[in-house]
């Protein structure tokens, strides 16, 4: 039996970062900026000395719509990775910085799980380099600001009713969604209603994962729009003389952070925004580093394919001038079963038939990767102990019929052994040269068509609709100049609708558009759909409840 995660991870004899980065990826010391023995920063100027060397292959490892625990595709892009190294590729991961959110929400750690694990895992989970505090400070410095500008005469003319920049927090925290500031008098400034989101919604996020470099980041922050004054004109961080001094706190954060998997190879961990409300990729940074120093670049992008890969495919990509090689469609038994409309408990259970009804779901999402975006895509089957032979072969059935390459994948239990298969069947797709990544859009259509597009091609909807004010929004944003913008869709994880009761392929549905807000920074517009919040709540049972320490420093109760 395969010990619980955070004993494997407990028990991992971890020789020293430096050393690591020197025989693994060639780093010398001097190039690491280090947080202690088993964790570090590489540092961007050395980094940018690579451009010259050529890039490896980029693989991308996404998922079919999940169920609220996940499927795995953390722990996919850790046992491949590990596995790649094992059968003589050279293999970097770069994935996305866990959220204080859920880890004391629902899900736990995010750090991988059973033989597929990066670590130290409680640092990493928890405040690892400090780059979220970071997002949080220079975030909430603009917002402070903005405040300060208004109480000491407003000379750029800021409506306070048009406000848009909320404040950040890294925690669930539904009472602060909707807040009053100001209070107490005129030595507090001006009442007025704020608000609070999760720092992966953040656009500072968004910037500091999306720019390629100092200069970058301090410009696309100098773009950001904080409010209108009260002819509609746009005011932004520059008018406030605020992108200075946020680059500034967001100075360590840019570089890259390095770690390890339990089998010492190399992890860049960076960044961390959703999937469901941004777009959920890792830095641009840190996808480039991995492209350089190996021979694969494995890297993941958040929730189902129709939310993570999209936006990797349509924005990441698409702004950084990336070129993927392969994609990793992951499946898990209990996802199919979820999509074929088992529920609680059954879902444990083995279910051959509620597995063949939740298939249309897969073959959507693996339909969306090879034919919309024309990326060479196989699927992934996460394997557990348990899993039944019958349901199994009746997802080989169907995607044998669909011309769909499966491999099942055993890493959580056995590492990059049981990943094997897995990374040599990657290695023929990405080496078979039949990637021509192609968008959802053109630069010059419409915004509101740009969404219709996604919704349509990606979603199966028949179309998209929003109130007439949400649409006189997004009209005003074509106007100002803001139309060649990709759009950034945030709705929910669990369904290919803004409905997440719609579960499988749902076709003919209307994508309800709630809320559009500019982040002319990250240089994207963000369609906020159905009821997704970008403050999320904690559940009836979070898991901050089980999590302690004894007194001799040991965690437990993270996973």
């Amino acid at each position: 039996m395969t010990p619980p995660d955070a004993a494997i991870a407990q028990a991992a004899a971890l020789q020293p970062i430096t050393a690591l980065a020197r025989a693994r990826l060639g780093v010398p010391d001097d190039a690491l900026i280090p947080y202690g023995r088993d964790k570090a920063k590489i540092d961007l100027g050395w980094l940018r000395g690579l451009a010259g060397r050529p890039d490896g292959r980029l693989v991308l490892v996404t998922g079919m719509t999940p169920t609220p625990a996940g499927e795995g595709k953390t722990t996919v892009v850790i046992g491949l990775g590990d596995a790649l190294n094992r059968i003589g590729r050279r293999a970097v991961i770069a994935l996305r910085e866990p959220s204080l959110g859920p880890v004391f929400g629902m899900k736990g750690g995010a750090a991988g799980g059973g033989r597929a694990q990066v670590v130290p895992m409680e640092d990493i989970n928890l405040h690892f380099t400090g780059d979220f505090a970071a997002v949080a400070a220079a975030h909430n410095l603009l917002a402070a600001l903005v405040d300060n500008h208004v109480h000491h005469g407003n000379a750029l003319g800021i409506d306070t009713r048009r406000i848009a920049w909320k404040r950040v927090l890294d925690m669930n925290d539904r009472a602060l969604r909707r807040i009053v500031v100001g209070l107490g008098g005129s030595a507090n400034g001006f009442a007025r209603e704020d608000g609070f989101d999760i720092v992966v919604a953040s656009e500072v996020m968004a910037i500091l994962c999306l720019a390629e470099s100092r200069a970058d980041l301090k410009a696309r922050l100098a773009r950001i729009v904080v409010g209108r004054r009260r002819d509609g004109t746009a005011i932004t961080a520059a008018d406030l003389r605020a992108h200075g001094a946020m680059a500034v706190l967001l100075k360590d954060a840019i570089h890259p952070n390095l770690v390890r998997t339990l089998e010492h190879n190399p992890a860049l961990i960076h960044g961390g925004p959703f999937a469901n409300i941004a777009h959920g990729c890792s830095s641009v940074i840190a996808t480039r580093a991995a492209l350089k120093l190996g021979d694969y670049a494995v890297t993941e992008a958040g929730f189902g394919s129709d939310l993570g890969a999209q936006k990797f495919f349509d924005i990441k990509c698409r702004i950084a001038g990336l070129r993927p090689d392969a994609a990793v469609l992951v499946a898990t038994l209990r996802a199919l079963r979820h999509q074929g409309g088992a529920e609680g408990d059954a879902l444990q259970r083995p279910d051959p038939a509620a597995v063949e009804r939740g298939l249309p779901n897969l073959e959507r999402h693996l339909r969306n990767l090879r034919e919309h975006f024309g990326v060479p895509a196989l699927v992934a089957l996460n394997r557990f102990p348990g899993d039944s032979e019958a349901e199994v072969a009746v997802v080989e059935r169907a995607l044998r019929a669909a011309g769909a390459v499966l491999v099942s994948s055993r890493h959580w239990a056995e590492g990059s052994a049981g990943a094997e298969d897995l990374a040599r069947a990657v290695v023929a797709l990405a080496e078979s040269g039949r990637a021509a990544l192609r968008s959802s859009w053109r630069d010059d259509e419409p915004l509101w068509e740009k969404m219709r597009a996604v919704a349509r091609s990606v979603y199966g909807a028949a179309d998209v609709d929003a109130a007439p004010a949400v649409r006189a929004q997004v009209e005003a944003l074509q106007r100002d100049g803001f139309g060649r913008l990709p759009v950034c869709v945030a709705k929910t994880p669990y369904s290919f609708a803004s409905d997440p009761s719609l579960r499988g392929a749902p076709t003919g549905h209307v994508v309800s558009v709630r809320e559009v807000r500019l982040a002319a920074g990250a240089g994207f517009v963000v369609m906020i759909c159905g009821d997704i919040l970008t403050m999320p709540g904690l559940p009836r049972a979070p898991a901050a409840q089980r999590i302690d320490i004894d007194d001799g420093g040991r965690v437990s109760g993270m996973f």
